[in-house]
């Protein structure tokens, strides 16, 4: 297993680790976290340590630094960056602590191995090196969301869990890097995953440079002019589109899509091996309909998009032809004696090619309030979909957080109008430390006490991970069933935040966006 600071294990150029006042198994740090059994030193040195948090009863892993006072800086002021970013790709951060002679920082244990220890033992197939680029994009759209860098995006802090779940650790804050750097990092994950090699370039990605020993990342492949080859040409069997869309994001001459737009182009990629039409449409996946404007993806990938159009066009003309000459028997007869049936509306010309993934329009919006007999918290809703996260809906003040023991909880329900493959719900609040979860039902009961409550009994089929205590201020819920549709959906909240302004608790919901197809 890795649980390592950085996700590399200590290198030959490792700087020494001081010993003096070093931890032991079975002390309890902050009279809180019982450090268990010492794991191994990270490349700069950092202990890690198994341990298990007294209070909530739960593993975690604790990345211990000494001397802890300014050289710790940047490591708990990551830690505190990360830990306002809650998502299911990303490892949690619990506690960030500095005692002067040593400072730690607390997070999720993740039973599994790094990226860079996997495929040290067989490279990943196309759809599960799709599969880890999708969770990583999924995890730089949450971080980038909230106007943050992460900054550390490399085969070492890309971690899977023994249950297959994928997440990134350690993020960094010394503003050397930006979202475009995360964002071309997963064209680097993306590439390694395919060929076991990190694709360093003059100013290689953050965490990727050639080291010794152990933490050591083998260099791309390269021609007799030192460029980098493509994945296809390294190893056989790397889809066409899957090729172009890592060199496009390695490319520095061609601008890279924002992290949200990656990771709905490589969700709707991450689909099950069997559907083959993903070798045949290649890049008209990221290509929009002729009367809407144009992905940024297909802008980022325009030379290649462009190929494979007039490649399929003039597939497409041959066989109209041919088509057209076989309807007409080769003879002199009126042509419209065998008319050639065109599409209509109701039967479009084929569906090979799935709809872009993207922003979905939410069609109504409504609060829900079941345990209210005034039902006074109800207006505002249409602020939660008008695009600006300045203002929203805001529940009243209660005395405590449980809505001062009046009610269960409160709710927005999203209307999508029809039937959709949903990615992933967002929402915005204004203040952190609320405990909510999302639900899919399948009534449109009236806004009533009684059809609250209808609602409620109804609305049971959990998305994702219930958020607990959320100290962020972005929920991302991408737990949604890619075989099924959905139209309604709830928010529900049953734990408020602190009010800012003034003693009690509420809650502000900015905004809801959904993305889907």
């Amino acid at each position: 297993m890795t649980q390592v600071g950085e996700g590399q294990d200590a290198d030959e150029s490792a700087p020494p680790v001081m010993t003096f006042g070093a931890p032991t198994a079975g002390e309890i740090l902050a009279e809180r976290y019982e450090l268990v059994e010492h794991i191994n030193n990270d490349s700069a040195g950092r202990l890690v340590w198994r341990g298990v948090d007294v209070v909530l009863r739960r593993p975690v892993a604790v990345v211990l630094r000494y001397p802890g006072g300014e050289s710790a800086t940047e490591m708990l002021q990551a830690a505190v960056a990360a830990s306002r970013v809650i998502h299911p790709n990303l490892v949690g951060v619990y506690d960030a602590i500095d005692e002067d002679e040593r400072a730690y920082v607390v997070r999720e244990w993740v039973d599994g191995q790094s990226l860079r220890e996997l495929v040290a033992e067989d490279q990943f197939d196309p759809a599960r090196a799709t599969a880890i680029g999708s969770a990583v994009a999924s995890a730089l759209a949450a971080v980038h969301a909230t106007g943050m860098v992460h900054g550390n995006v490399h085969p070492g802090t890309v971690m899977i869990s023994d249950d297959g779940r994928v997440v990134l650790a350690d993020a960094r804050t010394d503003g050397d890097d930006s979202q475009e750097s995360d964002i071309r990092a997963v064209g680097g994950i993306l590439y390694f995953a395919l060929t076991g090699h990190w694709p360093h370039t003059e100013a290689p990605l953050r965490g990727a440079t050639a080291g010794h020993g152990r933490a050591a990342i083998p260099d791309g492949v390269r021609d007799a002019a030192g460029a980098i080859a493509a994945p296809r040409q390294v190893r056989a069997g790397v889809p066409a589109y899957l090729d172009d869309l890592t060199m496009d994001l390695l490319d520095p001459e061609i601008a890279p899509p924002s992290s949200d737009v990656l990771a709905a182009e490589l969700a709707r990629l991450d689909v099950p091996a069997d559907e083959s039409y993903l070798d045949n449409s290649g890049p008209l996946r990221f290509t929009a309909d002729p009367d809407e404007e144009p992905s940024p993806l297909a802008a980022a990938g325009g030379r290649k998009v462009a190929i494979g159009i007039a490649g399929l066009l003039a597939v497409a003309l041959v066989g109209l032809l041919i088509g057209i000459s076989a309807l007409g028997g080769g003879d002199d007869k009126d042509p419209q004696t065998n008319p050639v049936a065109a599409p209509t509306s109701s039967a479009p010309a084929g569906d090979a090619n799935p709809p872009a993934a993207g922003p979905l329009r939410i069609q109504d919006v409504r609060i829900i309030d079941p345990d209210s007999s005034k039902r006074d918290e109800l207006d505002g809703a249409k602020k939660i979909i008008d695009g600006k996260t300045d203002e929203g809906w805001r529940t009243d003040r209660y005395p405590n957080n449980k809505f001062g023991n009046l009610k269960k909880g409160m709710g927005v329900w999203i209307d999508l109008g029809t039937p959709h493959t949903v990615r992933s719900v967002q929402v915005t609040l204004a203040g952190t430390g609320a405990t909510a979860a999302l639900f899919s039902g399948t009534v449109n009961p009236p806004s009533t006490s009684s059809g609250d409550k209808q609602l409620i009994q109804d609305y049971k089929t959990a998305i994702g991970q219930p958020f607990e205590e959320h100290d962020g201020t972005t929920m991302t819920f991408d737990g949604f069933d890619a075989d099924k549709k959905y139209q309604y959906l709830l928010f529900w909240v049953t734990q408020l935040p602190a009010d800012e302004d003034s003693p009690g608790f509420r809650l502000g919901v900015q905004e809801i966006s959904v993305q889907g197809s």
